[in-house]
């Protein structure tokens, strides 16, 4: 049942689709893919967003100037500054161009040992420098079959939502079930709108208008053709792209996107 706080919200949330280079692509390749989507942005409905590797964020920024593409970064670090060899902080992230950073990736809490009180910390700093977290979240094969995926995706929201600094801290969150990423295996419709509407849910028990508002993505191996079904759904507001986005005329595709049905997205 829908929840009549949130029956006014404002008109509907724009699509967002991000392109997550991961450690992928020399500089000539960085350049092709940016000016690819740079053109693509000038004609999408929705939000065109990039990350780059770190050692390409200037050259990006750089051609995606005066286009409506943004750039982000793929992680920084949990500190403001110090000794942190090879660490780069969200405020040289800021000042390199970027106006998001992706908090939290499978890759780095299950490869990098993340834990999310890391991730809370590199969101803090993310907000202390203007930037806005994309705060991803997700199970394992092991834990979808355990049940366990409400738990695992509860507990690594309520995380975040307690290191919120205020209600005007911006903040997206993107549901990448760790079973999909790089696999080929694309959770069906209805399974990710299970995952975004419960994600919804635990942020509406806090702040109900926060809840009409924040944008949700869906991401693991997300194609073209796989696309007009997820945005069907009311609680996918767009995809965190991974392996398609290497692929300029998929990546085009994709930022193609239009919603297919419920405009205003649900809440529980």
């Amino acid at each position: 049942m829908a929840d009549p706080t949130l029956a006014d919200d404002p008109p509907a949330r724009r699509l967002l689709v991000a392109g997550n280079w991961k450690m992928n692509g020399s500089l000539a390749d960085a350049r092709r893919w940016a000016l690819s989507a740079a053109q693509a942005a000038r004609h999408a409905q929705a939000e065109v967003v990039l990350f780059p590797p770190y050692p390409w964020l200037l050259e990006v920024a750089g051609l995606l100037a005066g286009s409506p593409a943004r750039m982000g970064a793929q992680a920084c670090h949990a500190e403001p500054h110090g000794a942190f060899t090879g660490g780069v902080s969200a405020a040289m992230l800021a000042d390199a161009g970027c106006a998001y950073v992706l908090c939290g990736h499978s890759e780095r809490r299950l490869g990098g040992g993340e834990t999310d009180q890391v991730v809370c910390e590199s969101m803090r700093r993310a907000w202390e420098a203007g930037l806005e977290p994309v705060l991803c979240v997700g199970e394992t094969a092991s834990q979808r079959k355990a049940g366990a995926t409400e738990e695992v995706l509860g507990r690594q929201l309520a995380a975040a939502l307690d290191a919120l600094p205020g209600r005007p801290a911006p903040l997206t969150l993107a549901y990448e079930p760790v079973w999909a990423i790089g696999t080929g295996v694309v959770a069906t419709p209805d399974t990710a709108q299970q995952a975004h509407a419960f994600l919804r849910a635990q942020v509406a028990a806090r702040d109900p208008q926060r809840a009409g508002r924040v944008r949700i993505l869906y991401g693991g191996s997300v194609k073209p053709d796989k696309m007009e079904g997820l945005l069907a759904m009311p609680d996918v507001d767009g995809f965190l792209v991974g392996g398609a986005s290497l692929d300029p005329a998929a990546f085009a595709a994709l930022a193609r996107a239009r919603r297919q049905a419920h405009p205003r997205g649900s809440c529980p």
